[in-house]
């Protein structure tokens, strides 16, 4: 989904997306895992799928939007790296998740202890 906010004094549109848009994608998530651990050119990136460099551009652009990843250059090539801090932001909401499954298992535990003390 496209938000669309109204900039302050001014009648322009501008689109963002969402983070969880962004990493809902295979290739996307393919992505942030290839450049998890180092930087890499969009064309190293490329390299790894079986689709057009202007796909993998595609992808990028759009991670680059959510701000999941950012660019640095480094002589005449370009790097795209992950951003950590978007990706903490991933981590929390999916904590709150995390945490009722943990309970969930530990009552479970529970369950499971309690059948087999009772077969004794």
């Amino acid at each position: 989904m496209i938000a669309l906010y109204l900039q302050p004094n001014s009648f322009k549109l501008e689109s963002r997306r969402d983070i969880f848009q962004a990493i809902a994608d295979p290739t996307r998530r393919a992505i942030i895992t290839l450049i998890a651990l180092q930087a890499m050119t969009p064309n190293a990136i490329a390299e790894h799928f079986d689709t057009s460099r202007q796909a993998v551009s595609k992808h990028l652009r759009i991670l680059s939007e959510c701000e999941l990843i950012s660019q640095k250059q480094k002589g005449r090539e370009i790097y795209y790296q992950l951003e950590l801090n978007k990706m903490k932001e991933i981590d929390k909401w999916l904590n709150q998740f995390r945490k009722i499954w943990e309970t969930k298992f530990n009552q479970l535990d529970t369950v499971l202890a309690n059948l087999k003390n009772k077969k004794k």
